[in-house]
């Protein structure tokens, strides 16, 4: 069995978008439908976090058992497209730190490209899923943490090899 290269971009069709790119410190994340796509870095200090979180809010939000997350500092974070196609969605009741989460979906198709909390003021949690190049899945991006272990299904037995943490690990 021969190792693949995860270096070079691996950008598949996956979504109507066809004009997602990676370069070595930058790449883009595009919705489902094409109408939003946004630029972050690969790299800090624009990158912040890689983290995967088992929360009942992400498995609710992403319809699926947990989130793959980034962290990026809204200073870093572009919009190439789209901007003005986001949806706004906030609230704090299902919130754990009992501070508001605002999400920002794609108003055509309904992805999910980030959320803004209150707790972590001038950062964007963006979902990793969203990530044009999928060889940053496995490498830059790969999750650094796994929070909210308490929360996880018994199924899922976490990511091998990174910090696990019951609660949050960002409070």
């Amino acid at each position: 069995m021969s190792s693949v290269d995860k270096s070079n971009p691996y950008i598949p069709l996956a979504g109507v978008a066809v004009d997602g790119w990676s370069k070595e410190d930058e790449a883009t994340a595009t919705c489902f439908c094409g109408a939003v796509q946004i630029v972050f870095p690969t790299q800090g200090p624009g990158l912040v976090e890689t983290f995967v979180c088992n929360c009942t809010d992400c498995r609710k939000l992403t319809a699926s058992m947990f989130a793959s997350n980034f962290t990026i500092a809204d200073t870093h974070l572009k919009h190439a497209r789209g901007e003005d196609n986001l949806t706004r969605y906030g609230q704090s009741k299902t919130i754990a730190s009992g501070n508001t989460m605002t999400n920002y979906f794609c108003s055509t198709c309904g992805t999910l490209m980030y959320r803004r909390g209150s707790a972590f003021p001038g950062l964007s949690i963006c979902r990793i899923g969203t990530v044009d190049d999928f060889n940053l899945h496995e490498t830059k991006l790969r999750p650094r943490v796994e929070q909210f272990t308490k929360d996880r299904v018994g199924w899922f037995h976490g990511v091998k090899g990174i910090r696990q943490v019951e609660g949050s690990a960002y409070t």
